[in-house]
């Protein structure tokens, strides 16, 4: 496969690129990768060194039948072959199929977060918030499970108890204040 490869990063590019890589965890990416062999059946190499997760993952295949073992038929076509054009189809179609499922933005990730080895980071939180959603739904998910909503009802006697409470009851600061307080040097013109 054909990618191409971007210059090296340098300045405060390169140490953003640095933190991002540093936040990689090996053992939630093996998790992640021992949890999509489940799903779609198949077994493959589940190390969570980086450079597998990105051999592992970066056609698409294996994340669009994920998709499909969650969600049967929510991804109808997957590419196959060398293409780089193709292959990134795949990706930008898990992470819409991710969306539609529930995923917010913050929690799935571009398309050149994988295919170009970005940010793989986000991509194993991307794999984790979805298997937060498929526990709640009862499918064999992954990592800890999400939580239930957990309304509450007030009565209107109790809400208007609630109202009664002056907020200076909460704490009483013996007259004192802030006036006087400088911070800082003054302006000199």
């Amino acid at each position: 496969m054909n990618t191409v490869m971007r210059a090296p990063k340098s300045g405060f590019a390169h140490d953003v690129w640095e933190k991002i890589q540093s936040k990689y965890n090996v053992t939630q990416a093996h998790e992640a990768l021992e949890w999509i062999s489940e799903m779609i059946s198949e077994q493959f190499d589940t190390s969570g060194d980086m450079d597998n997760v990105y051999s592992q993952l970066k056609d698409g295949r294996k994340l669009c039948q994920l998709m499909n073992s969650i969600v049967p038929d929510s991804i109808r076509k997957i590419n196959s072959g060398e293409n780089s054009f193709k292959l990134m189809e795949n990706i930008a179609r898990f992470a819409e199929a991710a969306k539609t499922y529930g995923l917010s933005d913050t929690e799935t990730f571009q398309t050149v977060d994988l295919y170009e080895k970005m940010n793989l980071h986000q991509v194993i939180v991307c794999l984790f918030a979805l298997g937060r959603k498929a526990q709640k739904q009862g499918i064999r998910g992954l990592g800890p499970k999400e939580s239930d909503k957990n309304e509450r009802t007030f009565s209107a006697e109790t809400l208007k108890q609630g109202n009664m409470v002056i907020s200076t009851q909460y704490g009483y600061n013996k007259g004192a204040t802030q006036s006087g307080i400088v911070f800082g040097n003054t302006r000199h013109m």
